[in-house]
């Protein structure tokens, strides 16, 4: 019985520790404090950051999806149709506009190859003797001049050089329609007022640059230089008298400095590229007028040569076809036309800046306009100049001889 107690007080003895280190650990485990796990929060890739990734990986294009819809999706799908009709007429402007070019560079080379020709057969047909040979020699050349006189009359009616630059134009403005049009489907919500100011847009750019020759052809010799004018005329509104202090970006100092640059632009840049326009106008009325007349000149002298003894008809045959081949040179060949319509075109966007100013100063409600800083910022870029110089323009504009635009 003695040995059975022993053996029972040294197991009891051996499991204690045990017992307790279990009871340690037990209550470490209940009594041990919380830790909260930090959420660990990675950055949100967006899916056009993706698209780009994968594009790049794997050099494949990816269809995107803009996430930012209308409430109304008729109005997005006519933003898309005015798009795609807008893609198709700038690639129309310029086909056409090629085509018109490569007429301006065969007819020129047509006809003054055919005057120069008439004016060598004149010259021959003096020294030829009488008979068949005079005869068929007259007879060429004045066949010739007739026929460059008839195509001249025709190049300078429709002037292929500016018949180019207005389609080179039109290209041009309907891409910036094109990418007016996906930023207005980037930046938000359209709705149905851009719908129709892009329709608008399209129809005023269709007036200006007409594809057709019969009918609706611009006038090539206006009796007035005026300004192009591509976009839709806008509504007349009345001034604003509030308070615009710090709203939309718009304060008294910016409305001040904004009126300045558009007196700028209508005593100084406009009224440059409107004269300019008349120059080039006057001038090319002359040479449109002096080219038919010189190669009648020269039908007229080859018709003459050896019934007289005199050599005016030789002379006038000759040197005719010769000032003629000088003149038409110049004017298709110097491209008069499209020097006419380059500036009517820039005193066109010179126009365009100042109604978009005037418009906005005339918005009654300032909240409708467009943001201040926003405008003066296009207006600088516009301009090719920088911020601080436009502020600097509108300080001097009342004493300084300087133009508003840097480009041109």
């Amino acid at each position: 019985m003695a040995g059975i107690q022993v053996s029972s007080s040294l197991l009891l003895s051996k499991s204690l520790p045990s017992l307790r280190c279990r009871r340690e650990i037990v209550g470490a485990r209940v009594n041990a404090p919380r830790v909260h796990l930090a959420v660990v929060s990675h950055p949100k890739l967006s899916s056009r950051y993706l698209d780009d990734e994968m594009e790049t990986r794997t050099g494949y294009p990816i269809a995107r999806h803009d996430t930012k819809s209308s409430d109304d999706p008729r109005v997005i799908a006519k933003l898309y149709a005015i798009m795609e009709a807008v893609a198709d007429r700038v690639e129309m402007h310029k086909n056409i506009g090629e085509q018109r070019d490569n007429w301006n560079r065969l007819l020129l080379t047509s006809i003054n190859a055919m005057t120069l020709s008439g004016a060598t057969m004149a010259g021959l047909a003096a020294l030829a003797a009488e008979g068949s040979p005079l005869m068929a020699l007259k007879l060429s050349s004045i066949v010739l001049y007739v026929a460059a006189t008839g195509l001249l009359l025709v190049m300078n009616k429709i002037q292929p050089s500016q018949l180019a630059e207005e389609q080179r134009n039109a290209a041009r403005l309907f891409k910036q329609l094109r990418v007016q049009i996906e930023t207005t489907l980037a930046l938000g919500k359209p709705d149905i007022n851009d719908v129709n100011e892009a329709m608008e847009k399209v129809l005023a750019l269709a007036k200006a640059y007409p594809l057709p020759l019969l009918g609706s052809m611009l006038e090539k010799f206006p009796s007035k230089v005026e300004p192009a004018r591509w976009w839709p005329k806008q509504r007349s509104k009345q001034g604003f008298v509030g308070k615009i202090e710090g709203n939309n970006g718009w304060t008294r100092k910016l409305e001040e400095e904004m009126r300045q640059v558009v007196r700028v632009l209508k005593q100084k840049d406009l009224a440059e590229y409107i004269d300019l326009g008349s120059k080039a106008l006057k001038l090319n009325k002359m040479l449109a007028i002096s080219g038919p007349l010189l190669t009648i000149l020269g039908a007229l002298g080859s018709s003459f040569v050896g019934t007289t003894d005199c050599s005016w008809p030789v002379m006038m045959g000759v040197v005719a076809g010769a000032v003629a081949t000088a003149v038409n040179s110049l004017e298709h060949g110097g491209q008069v036309g499209m020097v006419f319509e380059m500036y009517r075109g820039n005193a066109g966007f010179f126009k365009l800046i100042e109604e978009n100013i005037m418009s906005n100063i005339n918005e009654k409600d300032v909240e409708r306009r467009e943001n201040g800083e926003i405008l003066e910022m296009k207006v600088a870029l516009q301009l090719g100049r920088s911020l601080s110089e436009l502020k600097q323009l509108a300080a001097i504009a009342e004493c300084s001889e300087e133009f508003a635009s840097k480009l041109f």
